[in-house]
């Protein structure tokens, strides 16, 4: 499929954000994570601001890198590629068709555990810790995914 100069634009700058997320994810996960991560930790988060603000930072790239690929690049690839779009599940399910996603189930559970960083950690320090210790689990599946996605980019010669 052609592409216009403008759709061309547009996988150059997501490719870009795209790489500076999985840098800067795989960072912060890597310092957050150097150390076991437990209950006891989320507890003090409020007597230890620089760790807060490094679960933040961990909680936000996580989301940032999921929402680039999954809302952004994903629809703009399958266009491009003369696939239809639709609802997120719909294109989920393509990419995992396509082997840029090991499986649409895996991405949907990705999802529900970043909501769930995201809005529970405050009234349970559990559930903060467990859903951070399986975001950390993701974190290679949602960097492959990316690269994946790029690879593909790159190969039809979008960037």
């Amino acid at each position: 499929m052609t592409q216009t100069p403008s759709s061309t634009e547009r996988f150059r700058f997501l490719a870009r954000v795209v790489r500076k997320e999985c840098e800067h994810l795989a960072g912060t996960d890597q310092r957050l994570f150097a150390t076991a991560f437990t209950e006891d930790i989320v507890a003090a988060l409020d007597e230890n601001p620089l760790l807060a603000e490094r679960v933040e930072a961990f909680v936000g790239r996580f989301s940032r890198l999921q929402d680039s690929l999954g809302d952004k690049l994903l629809p703009l690839l399958l266009h491009a590629l003369g696939e239809r779009t639709g609802a997120a599940i719909d294109n989920l399910d393509r990419a995992e068709r396509l082997r840029w996603i090991e499986s649409a189930d895996r991405w949907l559970a990705m999802r529900k555990l970043r909501n769930q960083m995201v809005h529970e950690y405050i009234e349970d320090p559990a559930v903060l810790a467990n859903a951070l210790r399986a975001g950390h689990e993701f974190v290679p599946s949602l960097i492959a995914t990316a690269e994946n996605m790029l690879r593909e980019v790159e190969a039809r010669g979008w960037l």
